[in-house]
């Protein structure tokens, strides 16, 4: 008997025990409501936000096999147009049922993968420029050199300019 709580005590334990449970409870709708505030407020402030590379893909690939879906082979003719048409929905559906699961695995990864191209394309960008840039600098250093060559080839008299005449002798 000594094990056992007295009746009074009991109902207590299951009272405070259902008090943490709607606390917990609360306090993760309260978050899930600030979340959704919050991201209400953002895109009322700075519009839609952009959609995950993931999505982006997905909206590719229907795009793709819509198109493929849609064209109609000349080459074919009529009687394997519409067959042809058939194994190309086919295949189409194939690719999607291929790259669904992989991007609903693995959507953080396309996000990477736009972000690393991102890099790549600035520092493709910068190499270029910097290129350009010694370039320009360099052929405006080369003209400015063979003028003054010109210049003083002129001034010496050893210069033959359109005025002077050739000995071929």
């Amino acid at each position: 008997m000594s094990e056992e709580l007295p009746p009074s005590q009991a109902g207590t334990e299951d009272a405070v025990d259902e008090v943490r449970a709607t606390d917990a409870d609360a306090w993760a709708t309260a978050c899930a409501e600030d979340l959704a505030a919050e991201k209400a407020r953002r895109r009322v402030q700075y519009g839609q936000p952009p959609v995950s590379a993931a999505e982006e893909l997905r909206k590719l690939v229907d795009a793709v096999g819509d198109k493929l879906s849609s064209l109609n082979s000349p080459l074919l003719g009529a009687v394997a147009g519409p067959a042809a048409q058939q194994v190309v929905k086919q295949v189409v559906q194939q690719a999607k049922a291929a790259v669904e699961p992989v991007i609903e695995r693995n959507p953080d990864v396309f996000d990477h993968l736009a972000a690393a191209g991102n890099e790549l394309l600035a520092a493709y960008r910068s190499a270029v420029q910097a290129q350009e840039q010694r370039w320009t600098t360099r052929t405006t250093g080369l003209h400015k050199d063979l003028d003054e060559q010109h210049d003083e080839r002129d001034e010496d008299g050893d210069g033959t300019g359109p005025g002077q005449r050739i000995d071929l002798d």
